[in-house]
């Protein structure tokens, strides 16, 4: 068997550490591994591969930039031609990007059944686009691997046959289980950045729906700024947070006062994490990675599609993406008591469990 799997970003590098190290172990498999180039920052792509142990892309497209119309045409265009080459049986995309996109629908039309790791995502929010890849890629894909519950009941919803889904837990905590498991694999960052212990914020920036809308960039910013008052609030800094922020003299005033870093590699994300007292957050995949690590966290957007965290007590969101807004969520979170404990999100066995659902 031979599977051609779809990488591009930050978030996909780590989920796939979990999969690509058992296909690599297990006799009858070949993966050819694709980088899009959709995060092409050494700090954002290559750290991920050295860190993770990740092997080298058979194909690097550097295909990253540009509107989403542009990157995903050109990314379909490309994928089409290493599938052509390549000829695998299967094709494995991940989460939600336009490389994930682009993946599913170069295979599909091309007669080549499609993978989805992290199935059955919603944030029921047609204006990201995000939102647009996740559902496009669940109804052209043979296997949709959904991390929970929630994600099954939704992908019934949509008349997604049965027989398709399967309940797998999420990749991301197999991942999280290489520092939960072994504590040695911890960096020394908080020390090098002098941080108090369980005395600091971490927090990541980087959605368009954020980045791209200056009223509202500023709101956040200005918000990381309030908490910043009584606690370091480390960013590591997206490319596109830093260009934009950059024109904005108001949003360059706050984010002076919080402690700007590049972006960072897993492990040492992982351990600023863990120590963290507060996460704040528009990623997804961070939102979770604090709960791996029992860190309660705010997270900055409308919607979440980790809806079991704000069901659990882990996450907030704000009522309204606004400074005095956000300011209300962080003190609740941190007043609170923690949230349950549960296992949402599975075992740690997720890449086993697809895996063989897709050797069955």
């Amino acid at each position: 068997m031979k599977i051609v799997t779809i990488i591009g970003a930050r978030p996909q590098f780590i989920k796939a550490i979990a999969l690509s190290s058992r296909i690599a172990v297990t006799p009858g498999i070949e993966e050819f591994l694709v980088h899009t180039g959709q995060h092409y920052d050494a700090n954002m792509s290559e750290v991920f591969f050295r860190d993770l142990g990740l092997r080298q892309p058979g194909a690097r497209l550097d295909l990253g930039g540009g509107s989403h119309g542009q990157m995903t045409g050109r990314q379909l265009e490309a994928v089409e031609n290493v599938i052509l080459t390549e000829r695998p049986d299967i094709c494995l995309v991940y989460g939600d990007t336009n490389s994930t996109l682009a993946g599913a629908l170069a295979a599909s039309k091309l007669h080549v059944p499609v993978a989805h790791v992290e199935a059955g995502l919603r944030s029921f929010n047609r204006r990201m686009p995000e939102e647009i890849n996740r559902v496009l890629t669940d109804h052209v894909s043979d296997w949709l691997f959904a991390p929970t519950q929630v994600a099954v009941d939704n992908l019934a919803a949509e008349g997604i046959a049965s027989e398709k889904v399967h309940l797998t837990g999420d990749v991301m905590y197999d991942v999280a289980r290489l520092i939960l498991d072994d504590p040695s694999r911890s960096t020394n960052i908080a020390c090098r950045l002098d941080l108090p212990e369980m005395g600091y914020a971490v927090t990541t920036l980087h959605r368009q729906e954020n980045t791209d809308d200056p009223a509202r960039l500023l709101a956040i910013l200005e918000g990381l700024a309030d908490v910043a008052e009584t606690m370091p609030v480390v960013l590591p800094i997206h490319p596109r947070t830093r260009k934009i922020t950059a024109s904005h003299p108001e949003a360059m005033a706050a984010l002076g006062r919080l402690t700007v870093i590049e972006p960072v590699g897993f492990f040492d994300m992982a351990t600023l994490l863990s120590g963290a007292r507060l996460a704040l957050t528009d990623s997804g995949g961070l939102q979770k990675e604090a709960f791996f690590f029992r860190v309660p966290c705010v997270t900055l957007r409308d919607e979440t599609e980790w809806v079991e965290l704000v069901e659990l007590g882990w996450n907030r969101l704000p009522e309204a993406i606004t400074r005095d807004a956000i300011g209300a969520a962080v003190a609740d979170a941190l007043a609170a008591p923690p949230g349950l404990d549960a296992s949402p999100y599975g075992s740690g066995e997720a890449s086993r469990i697809i895996l063989d659902a897709l050797t069955a």
